[in-house]
């Protein structure tokens, strides 16, 4: 990323929102940017799998999983997955596992926190809505900006 998140706030804090929820970095690459994705789904990670399997072209899925801890989200798989179809990066409102593994990838992650447990299959959710993760909106097609200072959405 070229520029940290708070400078960019400095530059154009008056067009960006900032996210209180405070997420742990995850993923091999601490700061990316792109274009908004979004699933939202609850212990069910069918959709985000399909999603990251197929063209990222340098988007940032945001995952509102509701804030559960319950199972994950995310795994090693389903993360290389993403890279290998060019996502810059995922923030998972919820949990994700394998975070050993996940931080040897070249892709940012961020997520609520961890378990171990699978989530079910079902596909359940939707795609490509606005989310509303700690009154921050995600719109799809907007961008997102992420580093170890935090996250930033354009309105």
């Amino acid at each position: 990323m070229d520029i940290a998140t708070a400078d960019l706030y400095d530059q154009r804090g008056d067009r960006l929102d900032s996210l209180s929820v405070p997420l742990h970095d995850v993923g091999g690459r601490p700061a990316f940017h792109g274009p908004i994705r979004t699933v939202r789904c609850h212990r069910d990670n069918a959709l985000v799998k399909a999603m990251l399997a197929s063209s990222g072209d340098g988007a940032v899925l945001v995952i509102d999983g509701g804030g559960s801890l319950e199972s994950a989200l995310v795994g090693d798989l389903i993360a290389a997955s993403a890279v290998d179809n060019g996502w810059a990066g995922i923030i998972v409102h919820g949990a994700v596992r394998d975070r050993t593994a996940i931080s040897g990838l070249s892709i940012g992650v961020k997520a609520l926190g961890f378990n171990p447990r699978r989530s079910a299959k079902d596909g359940r959710g939707e795609v490509d809505v606005p989310v509303e993760i700690g009154g921050v909106v995600f719109t799809p097609g907007r961008g997102v900006w992420a580093d170890p200072d935090g996250v930033l959405v354009e309105r």
